[in-house]
């Protein structure tokens, strides 16, 4: 019988790394792929191949970084099945907030001529740090009047974080925000029925902390589940308890029933000692066969998307940012083998 830890004062946070091999999913329309476009034609397909390698893998959903008028022409066409997560850019995220005249215009022009685009959230920045924080508030507001003048209800608008907004996520129990900010946008998203979207990389954690267990960070089997005694639950693997910290957080700041969106998740497959195919394989097949299950917190499934679709050759920073993709470009041959559904 696999023997539990519990956690205490004195406990490091690497105790909460611990993994297990997923089983077969339910649901697989858990998961979304971010589509990332920092290429040249030597690593990106044409935008409209790429909607169409979308319907053809059977993925139901993407994620773009700014609004791309040939991607949008793409997928507004009946039929495509394709949900999407949209960004407003983080180049026009001040303005946006600053200006409800320009969210007006960003409205009607990124979204009014597309009527057959399933957008599906819109997100008002993309991991904002520093000064900018306070401009999140309004721009999500500028952008919902917006989009409320326009007549469109179906498209919620939201913010991408990572996880240094938390202050403490070790054990899950004591996830809570850093900033008073975070308590306002997750105010405004329990007002607005919005998730809040996560980018969660257990890749990150591990390199940060190379005393965390490889295994556990990748979903694999372990012989030592971690019992968390603020909440009473038990953690097999470092996405869940990543994700559980969220919400604990979201808690603590009065929002219990915000959604979690994760709009970014992946594992690298070169540049590093931990960026290997199989390493990348395990995570990314592994993380696809468990987000139907949901969180030891919330056992629903969790909408996911995973980084990313194609390797982009034209990335700023170590080579392991080049390096998260499914596929190779332009070709569109897998980097390694993967399956979207059970």
């Amino acid at each position: 019988m696999a023997r539990q830890r519990t956690f205490s004062s004195s406990t490091l946070a690497v105790a909460l790394v611990v993994g297990i091999l997923a089983s077969i999913p339910i649901e697989v329309q858990s998961i979304g792929v971010c589509n990332g476009m920092i290429g040249d034609s030597q690593s990106l397909p044409p935008r409209a191949d790429v909607v169409q390698f979308y319907k053809t893998n059977g993925i139901s959903a993407m994620r773009i970084y700014a609004p791309d008028p040939e991607t949008l022409r793409a997928l507004d066409v009946d039929g495509t099945g394709i949900d999407l997560m949209m960004d407003v850019g983080n180049g026009n995220f001040s303005a946006l907030a600053s200006d409800p005249g320009l969210a007006a215009s960003w409205v009607q022009e990124n979204v009014l001529p597309y009527p057959r685009v399933s957008i599906k959230y819109i997100a008002a920045g993309n991991e904002v740090v520093g000064g900018d924080t306070q401009n999140i508030v309004p721009a999500i507001n500028n952008l919902n009047n917006a989009l409320a003048k326009a007549g469109i209800t179906s498209v919620k608008v939201s913010t991408a974080v990572k996880m240094d907004v938390l202050s403490s996520s070790s054990p899950p129990s004591a996830g809570v925000f850093k900033d008073a900010y975070m308590t306002e946008v997750t105010q405004l998203l329990k007002a607005t029925g919005a998730p809040l979207l996560a980018n969660v990389y257990p890749y990150f954690a591990k390199r940060d902390t190379p005393s965390i267990d490889l295994s556990f960070a990748l979903f694999q089997q372990s012989p030592n589940p971690v019992h968390d005694d603020g909440n009473g639950l038990t953690y097999t693997n470092l996405f869940d308890a990543m994700v559980d910290a969220l919400y604990t957080a979201m808690e603590k700041a009065d929002a219990p029933d915000v959604p979690i969106v994760v709009s970014e998740s992946g594992w690298p497959s070169a540049g590093d000692d931990l960026a290997t195919l199989t390493n990348a394989q395990t995570y990314n097949q592994n993380l696809i066969d468990h987000v139907g299950k949901g969180t030891p917190k919330r056992p629903v499934p969790l909408e996911t998307y995973i980084f990313a679709m194609f390797n982009e050759n034209k990335k700023e920073g170590p080579d392991t940012e080049r390096n998260f993709g499914l596929f190779n470009g332009p070709d569109k041959t897998p980097v390694y083998p993967i399956r979207f559904t059970g």
